[in-house]
C-alpha cells in the first residue's frame, strides 16, 4: 500500500510540473515537458487509484497539487508570501494528511491487523 502512496505523491510533483508549464512554457520544448508530466501525472494517478480509494487518491492529489503549486509560485517566480496563502494551505494539507489517516489499509481490509 506504501508503493501506492508513493506514485500517488510522485503523481502530485508531475501535477505541479504540468500546472507551473501550462502558465510558464514559451517554446515548443518547455511544452513537450508540460506534456510529459500531464502523461506521468495521469497514469501514476491512475495507477495509484487501482489500490486506494478513488475519492482519497483524488482529493489528495489535487490538494497536494494545489499546495505545492502555490509553494512552486511563491518560491520559483516571486509570487507574494501571504499568511493567509500560508494559512489556507495548512488548512487543505491538514485535510489531506485526516484523508490518508482515515484510508484503510489493505491487511486491516482483509481482516488482519496492521
Amino acid at each position: 500500500m506504501i508503493k501506492e502512496w508513493i506514485k500517488l505523491v510522485v503523481a502530485t510533483a508531475f501535477e505541479v510540473g504540468w500546472v507551473v508549464g501550462l502558465k510558464h512554457a514559451e517554446n515548443p520544448m518547455h511544452w513537450a515537458g508540460t506534456v510529459f508530466a500531464i502523461i506521468v501525472s495521469f497514469y501514476l494517478l491512475i495507477q495509484s487509484g487501482k489500490k486506494l480509494p478513488v475519492g482519497t487518491a483524488y482529493a489528495v492529489f489535487t490538494g497536494l497539487g494545489t499546495a505545492g503549486t502555490v509553494m512552486a509560485e511563491i518560491f520559483m517566480f516571486n509570487e507574494p508570501l501571504l499568511f493567509s496563502k500560508v494559512g489556507l494551505i495548512l488548512i487543505l494539507l491538514a485535510g489531506v494528511i485526516g484523508l490518508k489517516m482515515l484510508t484503510p489499509s489493505e491487511s486491516k481490509k482483509e481482516g488482519r491487523s496492521a
